[in-house]
Order: C-alpha cells, then structure tokens, then sequence
C-alpha cells in the first residue's frame, strides 16, 4: 500500500494515462485536402503535352467559395524552355493568401487561431521532358517530375501543410484538325502519376493521378474542360476529384484566360481563377549549335 503522500500523485499518474489517448485523437491532423485550405494540397493541374518554346510568365488571381471557408489569393507561375520544345523547368507559387472561415469549420479543423487571416504558399519546381514528339499516328508524350517544398505558412490555422511532397506524372495528347473557322482543332489529354506526401508521424500517403482533358480550339480561343483527382490510401478525405471548365484567349505574345473548377469529392470549394500569361522571348534561353567541322 502507498504512503498517504504518495496517494494524490498516484491518482494523477493513473487520470494521464487515462486521458493521454483521448489527447492524441483530438490532436490528430488529417493532410488532406478536405481539412485544410484550397492550396494546400490540391489536385495537380496538368498541360496539354507540349513544351513552350519561349520563356512563359503567368500571374492570376484565384477565388474559393462556399462550404464555409472563404480564400483569396494571387498565384505566379513561370516555365522556362531549358531546350525549346524538349525540355522546361516551371516554378509556381500561391502567395498573398487572405482566408475566412466559418465557426464551424474552424472547430472542425481544430484551428488555434482566428477566423480569418494571411497565409503565403508552398513553391513547386517541376522539370518537364519531351519523351515523344507528336507525329501523325503517334501521340505527344511528356513527362513532369515535381518537387512541393514544405514553405507554406499557417499550419496551424490548417491553410498549408507542415510537410513536403512530391510526384511524377506522364501526359499523354493527340490533335485532330478540321478546315472550320468555328472548331479547327480538338486535342485529347490523358494524365497519369504518382503523388506522395508526409503525414504525422513521417508517415507517407500515396496517391495515384489521374486525368482527362478535352481541348476544342480555333484561331482566337481554347476551351478546356478536365476531370481529375488522386486516390489516397487513408481515406481521410485524400481522394479529391474535380472538374474544371478553362477559356483561352490567344493572342501572338499572350493568352488571357478565365477558369471555374467544382470540388466533386473531398474538395469542398468552388474555384474561379481569372490571369494572364505572357510570352518573354529575352527571358528565353538562346543556344547557338557549334560550327561544323
């Protein structure tokens, strides 16, 4: 039997081992997309399988709504020909991020701090190659290998993640042209990868990527509508699937465009993105062949 001073610690050793699991489960994170904010781990967007042959600089600004979480932010993104045609290294970033949440998202998530907010994102490198160019009966194939730093801030006002992340997926495209002035092209994209990213715990979930794109084109516009998504093997709503409706204005130097992006399935937002990318062709790299011999 304990001595009589012993006893109170006695019982206090006995209600933290009690209550020590409870506390481990209210303190669990979900890195998923369907309890963190919009750009913390979204679905990749993936190109139409080919490489720009000039330096391309994007700026935008996105929008998301509904389901009680309210965020709006600017996003840059620029791809470098590295060999024009072949092969590119992109970098993007969403930045200047300002968020508003409900008071019941807010419990949901196990945020600490207030409803609302700024956060600033995680930066992706990509490199991208050219594995098969485009020919009559053979499809355009690229392959994108991407790196997601673990910069982003607010983690725990659940907006980025506090972990890295990484994936590799290959696009697969094909055209069809027509003599129309209306539709002169239709372009067919298929997307497939791996994405991975760390847990609590250094625990890692794997994904597989996937996606389809329809491109109907013709002198002045692009019209893309997608559906794509990753599966995740914790099944704590790490299984995103969305589709996504883009117009394209083209012009020479630039593009204007204009996007809405729905959250079918463990992406609770509706998404509208409106930018303009730009063409630098003294941003570009020049490469001179040397002399023949």
């Amino acid at each position: 039997m304990l001595p009589t001073f012993q006893r109170p610690f006695a019982w206090l050793a006995g209600l933290l081992m009690f209550l020590f699991p409870f506390a481990l489960r209210a303190q669990e994170v979900h890195y998923s997309p369907a309890w963190f904010g919009p750009n913390a781990n979204p679905v990749p967007q993936f190109a139409d399988g080919t490489i720009p042959a000039r330096t391309t600089l994007a700026l935008g600004g996105n929008y998301y709504f509904g389901f009680g979480d309210l965020t709006g932010n600017l996003t840059f993104d620029v791809e470098v020909p590295l060999l024009p045609e072949c092969v590119s290294l992109r970098v993007w970033l969403n930045t200047l991020e300002r968020y508003r949440v409900t008071p019941g998202v807010h419990a949901e998530r196990q945020m600490t701090g207030g409803l609302s907010g700024w956060a600033n994102g995680d930066f992706y490198v990509q490199t991208r190659i050219r594995i098969l160019r485009e020919r009559r009966w053979l499809p355009a194939v690229v392959l994108n290998s991407t790196l997601k730093t673990a910069s982003g801030t607010q983690f725990h006002q659940r907006r980025y993640f506090d972990t890295p992340g990484y994936y590799f997926d290959v696009e697969i495209a094909k055209s069809f042209h027509f003599r129309n002035r209306v539709l002169s092209e239709v372009r067919g994209v298929v997307d497939a990868g791996f994405l991975c990213w760390e847990t609590t715990g250094s625990v890692q979930n794997d994904a597989p990527m996937y996606g389809g794109k329809i491109i109907l084109a013709n002198r002045l516009f692009d019209w893309e509508n997608s559906v794509s998504g990753y599966y995740g093997w914790m099944h704590n709503g790490d299984a995103p699937l969305v589709y996504s409706s883009k117009l394209i204005f083209k012009q020479p130097l630039f593009r204007v465009f204009a996007q809405y992006q729905y959250g079918i399935k463990d992406f609770p937002y509706h998404h509208v993105q409106a930018g303009v990318a730009v063409e630098l062709d003294k941003l570009t790299p020049k490469y001179k062949l040397p002399p023949t011999p």
